[in-house]
């Protein structure tokens, strides 16, 4: 018997405009664009994941696409936060960053991040990435259901 798949609902957080817009097209071309939602630092990440203020009615993403150079609060302070907290530890983050030094990777592993994605430059290779992200958390990996 075979269980339909989901789609993961995904929390993008990126304070780079061109960054934002190439990931929005991305997903519209897999016809997503209603699964992803966007937040552009730190603070406000933190508070849509746990519903807070502005965000109390915002569902809570399977799958964080994290930058890790964010205005207000760094990607790793929000990574850190998120699993520390055992209400969100479970959901996968994705380390997605400019950043291919060796000291962030390990950082973001050592920090329990899912994977670490360093961002393609060509617009053609980010969409490809960001469609490999998807397929794999879509269609490969198994997420848990939708958590309160």
């Amino acid at each position: 018997m075979t269980t339909a798949r989901r789609r993961p609902r995904v929390l993008l957080v990126e304070d780079d405009p061109g960054d934002v817009l190439m990931i929005q097209e991305a997903y519209a071309d897999l016809g997503r664009s209603e699964d992803l939602m966007v937040v552009n630092d730190g603070i406000d990440a933190l508070e849509h994941v746990r519903r807070e203020g502005t965000f109390a009615e915002a569902p809570r993403p399977d799958l964080i696409l994290l930058d890790l150079n964010l205005p207000r609060m760094s990607g790793r302070e929000v990574l850190h936060a998120l699993k520390t907290d055992p209400a969100l530890s479970h959901i996968p983050v994705v380390v997605l960053t400019t950043s291919s030094g060796e000291e962030d990777i390990v950082s973001a592993y050592t920090g329990h991040a899912s994977s670490y994605v360093t961002k393609p430059v060509d617009f053609e290779e980010f969409v490809a990435a960001i469609h490999q992200i998807d397929r794999f958390y879509s269609e490969v990996a198994r997420l848990p259901d939708h958590v309160a």
